[in-house]
């Protein structure tokens, strides 16, 4: 193998490994997000039975 196709693969690799941190922060972020807005409608169905 030469050099320059050692470094595209590696550069290949960097890449798809940067795809994959990205979607799990997404994944992580939506499940946040998704407990936060249930946590704000229960405090204002709470704050509304008052």
């Amino acid at each position: 193998m030469s050099k320059i196709m050692i470094a595209l693969a590696c550069l290949s690799v960097l890449a798809l490994a940067g795809c994959g941190n990205t979607v799990r922060g997404m994944q992580k972020d939506g499940v946040q997000t998704s407990h936060a807005l249930d946590d704000a409608t229960h405090r204002i169905a709470r704050a509304n039975a008052n």
